[in-house]
């Protein structure tokens, strides 16, 4: 499986994963958002960049649902209830897989944390 991304061919294994994490940048995510048939509103870019960040600078870490909800409790003050609704109201064929998805990162092999 590959994306055409601004003229580019970015490879991705069959469940659509890039298969280099380094051919990530905003542009692809928004055409591998678009393949999953998600409109990529703020919140989502928060969901997307944290998980980036987890994964990047904290040892390879992929937050599980419980622990997204955990951390977006905290930022999402605004929200009143946050809960795993709230995040599958951006993902939702699930925040933990289908966001690293959009975020470029690796499939993860565990369920969602609850």
């Amino acid at each position: 499986m590959a994306y055409e991304v601004n003229g580019n061919e970015i490879e991705a294994d069959a469940n659509g994963y890039l298969a280099n994490q380094s051919d990530w940048n905003e542009d692809v995510a928004k055409v591998i958002a678009e393949a999953e048939g998600i409109n990529l509103s703020e919140k989502a870019w928060e969901i997307i960049n944290y998980l980036r960040d987890e994964y990047l600078n904290n040892g390879g870490n992929q937050p599980n649902e419980r622990h997204m909800v955990k951390h977006f409790k905290g930022v999402w003050t605004d929200e009143g209830k946050v809960d795993a609704k709230a995040l599958y109201i951006h993902f939702p064929k699930g925040p933990a897989k289908q966001a690293s998805k959009v975020a470029g990162l690796p499939e993860t092999k565990r369920k969602g944390g609850y």
